[in-house]
């Protein structure tokens, strides 16, 4: 038994991969922002592109207002709560959320009683801090009890520097999050409630006759671009959770820290539209593709299909495609009896100036071993021949 490696040569997404000795590929531009905070992340494979201090715990401001509406999605999808439901506006909602605090508001009336899908769009269109306060006392005890929800969901979720304090994002002690973990959250916003998550994409919304437009530059200006969130306090700076899809390829941005509108804007645009432009995704390998053959030693079949079980699709530099090597290793001739699913390979993939990769590749079918007699034979062929089987 020797260890076999083999380099395949095949067509991705009509591209030709194959190894080329001493051609290292170029990486892609790297790119700088003067965000405080900032991650891009490709929705379609996980991989982040890019991070700033994406781990470092800053204010959420009214990016918090994400998770409100991620607890209020959650409830209408499992029918504990409906769009025609309505909501009253308590004096303490409209003395803190309401015009007179200076906040973004909804304009609601103290003693109004609201749709809850009127309370979602003056969320997510007009970042209305009143119905925020609204929701979270109509659907916990108080608006304390509220945030301590949105805590446990970011921890279901896997938001593990997330604490929230209020349902608004309002300054408030120890209330602290991540630009990874708003990247989190819009990211399972998006596959949890597809049949909701449009009212992000909403550019405007008209409560009481007066008509607000959505804070959200890039729905205005950047293609694909359908959410989600903008953000500022004094403390946080200007900040936007973003999220652009294009065919079948979306991307989701965070920044924060920045010091204007104008600047959100620009660096939410031009991260965007950079992880668009120099990244490409390129699908390898669905589930149980068989990856290449491998020899069977004294088996009643003389190869096993050597298949991954996982579906591969890569998310690169562009430039650093035709400079990517895939190759097979494994202890070869296997030698039976086989079971279908036994792990006997690595699917190996090197791609200039990034991590190489790894995946195991398992046998497709079973094979026995061969009677006495068979082997008896093989063993003859082998000695006389040099044949492996």
């Amino acid at each position: 038994m020797m260890k076999i490696q083999k380099t395949l040569l095949f067509a991705v997404s009509g591209l030709l991969f194959a190894t080329v000795i001493g051609l290292a590929a170029e990486r892609a531009h790297a790119v700088e922002t003067i965000a405080r905070e900032a991650i891009v992340k490709d929705v379609t494979t996980g991989t982040i592109l890019f991070e700033k201090n994406a781990n470092k715990p800053m204010p959420p401001a009214s990016m918090a207002k994400m998770m409100t509406i991620y607890l209020v999605f959650e409830r209408l999808r499992d029918s504990r709560l409906s769009i025609e439901d309505t909501f009253s506006v308590s004096e303490n909602a409209w003395r803190r959320g309401g015009a007179k605090s200076g906040s973004s508001t909804m304009f609601l009336e103290p003693g109004s009683r609201v749709r809850v899908e009127d309370l979602i769009r003056g969320i997510i269109v007009q970042s209305g801090n009143d119905a925020c306060i609204v929701l979270a006392e109509g659907l916990a005890s108080s608006e304390t009890s509220f945030a301590a929800e949105m805590t446990q969901k970011a921890k279901e979720l896997g938001m593990k520097n997330t604490i929230y304090k209020n349902s608004t994002g309002w300054p408030a002690p120890e209330q602290i999050t991540t630009a990874a973990d708003l990247a989190i959250l819009a990211e399972r916003t998006i596959r949890d409630f597809p049949q909701f998550y449009h009212y992000y994409a909403e550019k405007s919304f008209t409560y009481n006759g007066i008509r607000q437009t959505n804070r959200n530059p890039l729905l205005y200006k950047t293609r694909g671009a359908d959410g989600l969130k903008t953000g500022h306090t004094v403390t946080a700076g200007y900040g936007l959770a973003a999220s652009a899809k294009r065919g079948e390829r979306r991307l989701i941005s965070v920044v924060s820290g920045l010091p204007s509108k104008r600047a959100r804007s620009r660096e939410s645009e031009r991260l965007i539209e950079w992880g668009f432009r120099e990244f490409g995704n390129y699908a390898l390998f669905n589930k149980g593709d068989t990856v290449m053959e491998a020899d069977v030693w004294l088996g009643e079949a003389a190869k096993v299909p050597l298949v991954i079980d996982e579906s591969l699709t890569l998310t690169i530099p562009k430039k650093s495609r035709r400079g990517m090597k895939v190759s097979v290793s494994y202890m070869g001739p296997v030698t039976s009896p086989i079971k279908k699913g036994d792990p006997l390979a690595k699917l190996m993939i090197a791609i200039p100036n990034e991590k190489p990769i790894e995946k195991t590749l398992v046998a497709g079918n079973s094979v026995e071993k061969l009677g006495l007699f068979g082997r008896l034979s093989t063993a003859l062929h082998h000695i006389l021949w040099g044949e492996a089987n």
